[in-house]
């Protein structure tokens, strides 16, 4: 029996950000009605049961909660702490249940810890969040059908969908953590507020993806060269700071200053010492020094200069279904006829 997932973050769009630039705030009642049309869109196309992560706001269920839904929907049988670790433990459950695809609704951290869980599982990634990059702005209905489709099994998941690159932390020689989109490594000591957006405390950024036409960090190294998911390694860059202790670039060919939207309504010059292009199974030695790690824009780790850290990236994560290429072929393949 095809079998779909659902994780919803109640606390996505809803971090520092709002404070600090014009972030979007995406309202619980909102997301309830985008996974009530993603339920929609998983029934018209013959899923008849769906199974959730709990969350704090019962998103998925209120969502259920309508005259037009027949599907059968199943709570996720785990304890509900309302932390990252719920996610990954829901990803895992869902892995070992054998989800054939799970529809997310969040943003790049909450998309983060689904890959924690499980590399295996195809996602649909409905953005909600802020200075997303992984996940995009789907229509409910859309991710719905896509998901839908996907577990059917009558279509080519490796012609739809694009396995996620992964970049991999690793401290004193042993794997800490990973990030599905970047790492910053930030002179913030400790975590605090974790949300990443003033750049003067950044030093340098590893990215998996550059592209031009998203916000944030992967916005700044899109403008020095474009990289998209599909196409293979990352991009690495320093910034020049504003104290002047690192303006000395490695590479003064590689200097350059580029205007980005760094934050929802923040557009700056941001000064680039260095950068360049990072091969797929290379690990990159970090500079030693007191520092955060931010993964996918929050940050994570605390690490001093006796720490040994290195950056690896690699092409290991959890396929990314197309949705757009998965309704054109279901369409050449007649999957709509009636």
């Amino acid at each position: 029996m095809p079998l779909v997932g659902m994780i919803a973050n109640p606390a996505a769009s809803k971090d520092i950000r709002r404070l600090v630039a014009q972030g979007r705030v995406v309202p619980d009642w909102e997301k309830v009605n985008t996974l009530k049309r993603a339920l929609l869109g998983l029934q018209a196309v013959g899923v008849d049961r769906v199974v959730a992560m709990p969350d704090s706001s019962h998103l998925v269920a209120r969502a259920r909660d309508d005259s037009n839904l027949s599907l059968e929907l199943e709570s996720l049988d785990m304890p509900a702490l309302y932390t990252e670790g719920d996610t990954v433990r829901a990803a895992q459950m869902m892995e070992e249940m054998g989800v054939g695809c799970v529809i997310t609704l969040g943003g790049d951290g909450t998309n983060r810890a689904v890959a924690k869980g499980s590399a295996a599982i195809p996602i649909v990634a409905v953005s909600t969040g802020t200075n997303n990059v992984f996940p995009t702005m789907i229509e409910g209905t859309l991710a719905g059908l896509a998901a839908g489709l996907v577990v059917q099994g009558e279509l080519d998941l490796s012609r739809v969908t694009v396995v996620s690159k992964m970049l991999e932390i690793y401290i004193d020689g042993q794997y800490q953590d990973m990030a599905l989109v970047d790492v910053a490594l930030s002179r913030e000591r400790f975590v605090a507020t974790r949300a990443i957006w003033d750049m003067s405390t950044i030093y340098e950024v590893f990215l998996t993806r550059a592209e031009p036409s998203s916000i944030g960090l992967s916005s700044i190294g899109g403008r020095l060269q474009p990289l998209s998911l599909e196409e293979e390694g990352g991009l690495y860059y320093r910034l020049a700071n504003s104290d002047g202790a690192e303006s000395a670039s490695r590479n003064p060919d590689n200097s350059i200053k580029v205007l980005a939207p760094i934050a929802p309504g923040m557009i700056s010059t941001v000064p680039i010492s260095d950068w360049r292009l990072l091969v797929e199974g290379e690990r990159v030695p970090v500079e030693p020094r007191f520092c955060t790690i931010a993964l996918d824009g929050e940050r994570s780790i605390s690490v001093t200069p006796e720490h040994k850290v290195e950056i690896g990236i690699s092409r290991t994560g959890p396929p990314v279904v197309q949705v757009e290429l998965v309704l054109e072929t279901a369409a050449k393949l007649g999957l709509f006829n009636t």
